[in-house]
């Protein structure tokens, strides 16, 4: 019998929302606190405001998107140069930068709202959302590899496989495969939550999981507030990152559309989406935390376990604000072993790459076309050749060039098309 949906407006039992929304804030809580901790900022104040910007967003979407909002990795290299060698006075600076992000959200939102969203179609079509939203799950396996220990991260030379590491990946990987398999009923849809329990525990009995940080979190532990400044140098330096998140905004809604079933876009609006996202960076910059975007670890899970529903992202969310201010609690939420992410990372990132090839197929793609063919190809290539394209500060590499590419190569083939320059039969 086939799964059933949970569609976004359903409400589960309270006792399985709980657990459906743990497994959401499981899935996203790794990749989230990486970017507070990279750039020297408090995990706390980050992780209680995307719970805060999370519940902003379903309530500017009118509770029609489950989309959970978590640190934008966009923003690392940028914020980087900023924030270095002066973390203390630096990143007051660097705050005021994502502030002036948020107000670009917001603006572009309201420029979508008066042109409309027709050109998504035009811009969009089939053969370069497919490929695109492909690249979004293609290009992260290798970070989920590295995690789980199957290759080397960041090109380590003297690297060597540890057979431990690789064994809690694949274990991690194999259970929630065959929870989502075999399970039937409510342990069908949190297939997720199980393999990453089971992964810690296996972690555990192999003898690579410490719990010494647990034990030196405080029970209550206060986010700490920094105050941003605006300093023109530093808005110089982030702000053009804006572009980056923007691009992947739009991608991103895309993917979840087709995932949910629904053109997202037109309701409740790309404008209302991007606001809501917005106006959660402009908030979170005013108290310490980093700029916001949706996540592709809570995409999987929507398209693995078929729950859309917003009260359980609603629920997350939640969650993530009381744990904010719970030390031991984050704190082993926070240890859970870097392989248990990986394997279950590899998962999620699949499932959105195969989302990808289910928006050809359902586009019915015809690649006797040689445009269609091309603007495929081109979308691939340069979301999966690792290329970096840099325009002053901005740079494009990955799923943003991939969107850049299919966006300039769907325009000019539409062109060639309209003026009747095409050797295409019409």
């Amino acid at each position: 019998m086939q799964q059933r949906e949970i569609q976004v407006h359903e409400i589960p039992p309270i006792g399985q929302s709980a657990f459906l929304s743990f497994q959401h804030l499981f899935a996203m809580f790794g990749s989230t606190v990486l970017v507070p901790n990279l750039l020297g900022i408090d995990p706390g104040i980050v992780l209680l405001m995307n719970g805060i910007g999370t519940l902003f967003y379903l309530l500017l979407c009118k509770g029609k998107i489950p989309a959970y909002l978590g640190s934008s990795f966009a923003f690392i290299s940028p914020a980087a140069i900023v924030i270095a060698g002066n973390p203390g006075a630096n990143l007051s600076s660097a705050l005021g930068g994502f502030i002036v992000v948020g107000v670009i959200f917001c603006l572009v939102a309201l420029l979508i709202k008066l042109v409309g969203t027709g050109w998504i179609d035009v811009v969009f079509p089939p053969a370069a959302m497919g490929a695109i939203v492909a690249v979004i799950g293609l290009e992260l396996f290798p970070v989920a590899a590295g995690m789980a220990g199957w290759i080397p991260k960041d090109g380590a030379a003297d690297w060597s496989m540890d057979p431990k590491i690789v064994a809690v990946s694949v274990l991690t990987l194999l259970i929630t495969v065959l929870c989502n398999v075999l399970l039937r009923g409510f342990m069908k849809i949190i297939p997720v939550l199980i393999g990453i329990v089971s992964g810690y525990i296996i972690s555990y009995l192999f003898g690579i999981v410490k719990f010494d940080s647990v034990a030196e979190a405080g029970i209550v532990a206060v986010p700490a507030i920094t105050a941003p400044t605006f300093n023109w140098s530093a808005i110089a330096i982030i702000a053009p990152a804006a572009l980056v998140v923007i691009v992947e905004h739009i991608g991103h809604l895309l993917v979840t559309g087709n995932i949910v079933g629904k053109d997202l876009s037109k309701d409740p609006g790309l404008h209302r989406s991007l606001l809501g996202n917005g106006i959660s960076t402009v908030v979170s910059g005013f108290v310490g935390s980093t700029p916001n975007t949706t996540y592709g670890e809570n995409m999987g899970v929507l398209a693995l376990t078929k729950v859309y529903s917003v009260f359980v992202i609603g629920g997350a969310a939640v969650i993530a604000i009381v744990m904010s201010f719970f030390g031991k609690f984050s704190a082993l939420i926070a240890n859970i072993p870097e392989p248990v992410m990986g394997g279950v990372s590899l998962l999620l990132f699949g499932v959105i790459a195969a989302s990808g090839l289910r928006v050809l197929v359902d586009g019915r793609v015809d690649y006797g076309k040689p445009t269609n063919l091309l603007l495929t190809t081109l979308v691939l290539v340069a979301g999966l050749s690792t290329v970096k394209l840099s325009l002053g500060p901005i740079v494009l590499s990955g799923m943003s060039l991939a969107t850049v590419t299919g966006i300039v190569f769907s325009l000019l083939f539409k062109g060639i098309e309209k003026l009747g320059w095409s050797n295409e039969k019409q």
